[in-house]
């Protein structure tokens, strides 16, 4: 019960009155296992694993930048769309 608790108001974020960190969710899940796997692979499942990176990250950072509940956040939503967009543009060059 005090996990789900835990779980329910990391989902708000902190401080409560101008959140600034919150638990991650789905997206950045995906994207941090992405990295991880990436990290420990070679190959083609490491190429796989970074696209999952990135995406993930692209997708949390534009529901943070379209949606972030103040302008920090939606500052660090534009600064990871950017940054996944313009690797994933360096990736397609290459």
């Amino acid at each position: 019960m005090i996990l789900r608790d835990l779980w329910r108001r990391g989902q708000h974020g902190w401080p409560e009155d101008f959140p600034l960190a919150q638990l991650p969710n789905a997206p950045l899940l995906t994207a941090g296992a992405g990295w991880l796997v990436a990290a420990v692979t070679g190959g083609l499942v490491h190429d796989g694993a970074r696209a999952t990176f990135y995406v993930g990250l692209a997708v949390w950072a534009w529901r943070e930048l379209e949606g972030g509940v103040n302008w920090v956040r939606k500052g660090i939503g534009a600064a990871g769309f950017l940054f996944a967009v313009a690797r994933i543009a360096e990736a397609l060059r290459s």
